[in-house]
């Protein structure tokens, strides 16, 4: 299925809290089964996806909101074409640069193809210690709120508000992120805790519902969510010792300004202009304020190192509270962790 670009529209969801209301584990044995991998960047989850949609005769579904944007290669980590063409990958590659695309919609989608992944079916798997009679689906990424929009659903919030999003937006790019996320504080402390303030999007849809609805958006936070049905969802955590995750981050962040970052964030700025959405997050926030002259080549390498290690920080904070995890303590490109993944499959 190909990801269709949507707009934010009426009605469109805003995120829920990090507490979930259902266990979509406990549904019954004769649901397809669900896998997801998490865990923070830099930990091997595409690794990790590979090895077992191999085994499994898998099909990847991918829950990074980055590697959605087209043309957005070397920043964004994203699994490469050699391996999206071992097996079948789905969401990647179909956002504009200049589109937007909200959790709400993630979840949509992605629960669209989950459900054509286990009916197309297979005739005959038999790779792995169980035989299952469906491909079986792999959701793979480190967005946290996209994850728990396809798995516990969200609220359906208030209607967009265009003049209110446009003055927000232009009071962000006069003041600053954190000025947008000040308001926030003053209007929902809880939101604004599990929103980072560099997310300006997602900080400006907080903003746009506590104003539309006159009450703090978590007030709001457990109305008419719908959790995922008709699937036993396995979570495989990557739990990687930190100072070797921080090692791996900071190599990763060396090699993408080696690879070339900082040109292909140079030719996207030439042909989208500020406004493309990426090209303010990690790796080519910093590349640009090195072209900018802002930051030495050293410096910039310096501060997106540190940015990835404080989103790997912000990631597993978010991934601890979810329910159920089966917490792997390594790399998913560990041998060992490899196996360990796969014998909870086969047990699940």
């Amino acid at each position: 299925m190909e990801c269709a670009l949507k707009v934010m529209d009426a009605g469109e969801p805003a995120p829920k809290p990090p507490a979930p209301t259902s266990d979509p584990q406990s549904n019954s044995g004769r649901d397809p089964l669900l896998v997801v991998v998490l865990g923070p960047t830099a930990s091997g989850k595409t690794s990790l996806a590979l090895t077992l949609a191999h085994r499994f005769h898998g099909e990847i579904v991918n829950c990074d909101s980055v590697a959605m944007y087209r043309e957005f290669e070397i920043g964004t980590a994203k699994p490469s074409v050699a391996e999206r063409a071992e097996v079948p990958h789905h969401l990647i590659d179909c956002v504009d640069p200049l589109g937007d695309f909200s959790a709400g919609e993630y979840s949509r989608q992605a629960r669209e193809i989950l459900r054509e992944i286990v009916q197309r079916g297979t005739p005959e798997i038999g790779q792995g210690p169980r035989h299952l009679s469906y491909s079986l689906p792999i959701v793979t990424g480190g967005t946290g709120l996209y994850l728990r929009a396809l798995l516990e659903g969200l609220f359906p919030g208030p209607q967009r508000s265009d003049d209110l999003r446009a003055k927000l937006r232009g009071r962000a790019r006069e003041f600053g992120a954190a000025y947008l996320h000040k308001i926030l504080r003053k209007l929902d402390a809880t939101a604004a805790r599990q929103i980072h303030a560099n997310d300006v999007s997602k900080v400006i849809r907080a903003i746009e519902v506590c104003v539309a609805s006159r009450q703090p958006m978590t007030k709001l936070w457990q109305q008419g969510a719908q959790p995922l049905r008709g699937f036993r969802v396995l979570r495989l955590g990557l739990n990687p010792d930190r100072e070797a995750l921080y090692q791996r981050i900071n190599r990763r962040a060396q090699r993408m300004f080696d690879e070339g970052l900082v040109e292909e964030a140079k030719q996207l700025l030439e042909k989208y202009g500020a406004e493309a959405r990426p090209l303010s997050l990690l790796g080519y926030k910093q590349a640009l304020q090195y072209l900018k002259g802002e930051l030495s080549r050293d410096s910039a390498i310096a501060a997106a190192q540190q940015a990835h290690r404080n989103y790997a920080k912000r990631q597993m904070t978010w991934f601890r509270r979810e329910p159920n995890v089966h917490w792997l303590a390594g790399f998913g490109d560990d041998a060992s962790i490899q196996s360990q993944a796969i014998e909870r499959i086969a047990l699940s």
